[in-house]
């Protein structure tokens, strides 16, 4: 039983941000009811290929642990179960734009006057104020427009996205941290609250010692390709075989490093004693490391380095890291059998707790899998009621 047992979430999200967000909490032991259109679903299902017995893998990756309940809101009658539904719940999420919910009927004003204790969170692109409120916010979109594109690529290249979603999954990370925040309140208060995370504001926030630099210095940082601003050496090197990351990260791990590709000479060489002379003489200093590590295999500067305790890391594509002994012995390559998509499989999130990871996972559900169920449960519906609302496709039932 997870520490959020007990908690229901009514998730009317779709696509990566909000469906993250609520995976999130359903991982931590939370009832997540998922809402979805009758007709589609969320956009995610439609994502591919790949296809997996009929089911996108993008949705597969981001929506286990919940219950999909079909409801058609652009029907009155499906915007009053809506309703009903999160008299019952602990928290709604939404990643609607500003004002789509208050035309639903389902902004928080209205719902916390039935249920006081509602914790609602609306996801939003731009945030639910200022010039940029009603932009659509997709991640590629928001990388570029939070200046993280700016600052990654070559100093050469053109600006690059992050290889993954970030934009999407840093907004449900902070969406769900908030949550909770609000959620701890309540045991104090026995209030609600509102939670407003923006996919801009979640990506700006990562700027952190970059903004610093401009703030200090009244200059943007630009592109340094693998390069840190404020380290050196510290960053990708090429070796005879291959790529490796070398993280020289203090003063103490220079002398180590020097040992390491046998010039105690650097060691004791006063242009590069300390760190802030090593970033500042970074042009003199890299090419130098660069070549030195160019001599050798990659796996022989990985046991050396790691018989040193020089921070390195070695890079891997996606498929080692699904199958590192290092992640499958901590239990984080879930095994979920699914109706059509067979074994599903997803990387686990790094909760543990008494040094244990989660519960038994579901596999993300069917369409409108327990649309019937969850309106028996929560609403008390009779079957003749659930088999009018089929017919009048308010609902859709798996």
């Amino acid at each position: 039983m997870g520490p959020l047992a007990g908690v229901r979430v009514l998730d009317l999200t779709r696509v990566v941000s909000g469906p993250f967000c609520s995976m999130l909490l359903g991982d931590l032991g939370a009832d997540v009811i998922k809402v979805e259109e009758p007709e589609r679903g969320d956009d995610s299902r439609a994502f591919g290929p790949p296809f997996i017995g009929g089911e996108s893998a993008y949705f597969l990756s981001v929506n286990r642990n919940k219950r999909s309940c079909a409801v058609n809101l652009r029907d009155e009658e499906g915007q009053r179960i809506v309703q009903q539904l999160a008299e019952h719940c602990d928290v709604l999420i939404d990643n609607f734009r500003p004002g789509t919910m208050e035309r639903l009927g389902l902004d928080h004003h209205r719902l916390r006057v039935r249920n006081p204790r509602l914790v609602s969170c609306s996801i939003t692109g731009f945030g639910r104020t200022g010039p940029d409120a009603q932009r659509p916010g997709y991640d590629l979109i928001i990388q570029g427009e939070s200046g993280i594109m700016d600052i990654t690529g070559a100093a050469s290249g053109p600006p690059t996205k992050v290889g993954t979603s970030i934009g999407d999954l840093l907004t449900g990370q902070f969406a769900a941290q908030g949550i909770l925040a609000a959620l701890l309140e309540r045991t104090r208060t026995g209030k609600g609250r509102h939670v407003d995370v923006s996919m801009l504001d979640s990506m700006a926030s990562l700027l952190t010692f970059n903004a610093g630099i401009y703030f200090a210095t009244g200059r943007s940082p630009t592109r340094r390709g693998n390069s840190h601003a404020t380290i050196a050496p510290y960053e990708t090197f090429e070796t005879s075989d291959g790529w490796l990351n070398i993280g020289v990260a203090n003063d103490k791990f220079w002398q180590l490093f020097c040992g390491v590709i046998a010039r105690p000479d650097l060691a004791t060489d006063p242009r590069f004693a300390k760190a802030a002379d090593r970033v500042t003489l970074r042009d003199e200093l890299v090419p130098l490391v660069a070549d030195i590590i160019k001599q050798r295999t990659r796996e022989a500067w990985i046991t050396d380095l790691a018989a040193a305790g020089v921070p390195y890391g070695d890079i891997r594509s996606v498929q080692e890291v699904c199958e590192a002994e290092q992640m499958t012995s901590r239990g984080m390559i879930l095994d979920m059998p699914h109706p059509t998509a067979g074994l599903v499989k997803n990387i686990a999130s790094p909760f543990r707790f008494d040094d244990r990871a989660g519960a038994d996972h579901v596999a993300p559900p069917l369409l409108g899998q327990h649309t019937a169920e969850v309106l028996r449960e929560f609403l008390g519906l009779a079957e003749a009621k659930i088999s009018d609302l089929i017919d009048r496709g308010v609902i859709r039932c798996q």
